[in-house]
């Protein structure tokens, strides 16, 4: 069973970090940490992302977990990827999981499993991956998986935020550098055409065939030439 107070400090941690400028990868570690301390047969925890088709275990609290997902990948069968796809809490006890995956059960049973808990991460109806929960301990109830779910929709928003910021602050960051670089290149056509007494486009082409000539980007041969008031070609 889940402790409603411990319930209620997981949600509030969720809530924060939908606000937090953390990565992806800090994110979906402390989903998986969080939800395998919040339910009590939780013994190991891990986050499948599914990327392009292809999915890929980002973030565990314990290896283990990672070699239960790949035995899933490897096989392409198993709780977490059938939670991706068809969009629902898969709950089983590894015997009773035994028939339909023979490659994620041998790994389970090695590694002391007796049940797993795999609740899909959605968001805006966006498919993002699974939160995969296995016990060593004991089996999940049905009052484990409501609360799982109703963990799983906080993480799942929390994941897709984080991806959103990053990706946003990426393109930021690739703009402010294109910014940066028409500034230098600016810079550098000036004092070309100031020292030798050129158009703008001849300058330029000056710059473009002495960083073609030696295989460097223009904007190093423009921060040259800013460097160095001229250009050496």
């Amino acid at each position: 069973m889940t402790d409603p107070e411990d319930l209620g400090t997981a949600v509030r941690t969720l809530s924060r970090l939908l606000l937090a400028e953390e990565t992806l990868e800090t994110t979906l570690h402390r989903v998986a940490s969080l939800a395998c301390r919040t339910l009590s047969p939780c013994d190991l925890a891990s986050v499948t992302m599914i990327t392009d088709g292809r999915p890929s275990t980002p973030v565990h609290t314990d290896p283990e977990a990672d070699d239960l997902d790949r035995a899933q990948y490897r096989s392409q069968r198993g709780p977490c990827l059938e939670a991706y796809d068809v969009g629902q809490v898969v709950r089983r006890t590894i015997a009773d999981g035994g028939a339909g995956w023979p490659e994620f059960t041998a790994e389970a049973k090695k590694s002391g499993v007796r049940s797993v808990l795999a609740v899909p991460l959605v968001a805006s109806d966006r498919p993002l991956g699974a939160l995969n929960l296995y016990s060593k301990t004991d089996s999940y109830s049905e009052a484990d998986e409501d609360t799982a779910v109703l963990f799983s929709e906080q993480a799942a928003v929390a994941c897709a935020n984080a991806e959103v910021y990053w990706r946003t602050y990426s393109l930021t960051e690739h703009l402010r550098e294109a910014l940066e670089s028409r500034d230098i290149i600016g810079q550098a056509k000036g004092i070309l055409m100031a020292r030798r007494g050129c158009t703008p486009d001849v300058a330029f082409e000056a710059l473009r065939k002495v960083s073609q000539h030696r295989n460097i980007k223009l904007r190093q041969i423009a921060e040259q030439v800013v460097y160095l008031g001229d250009l050496d070609d």
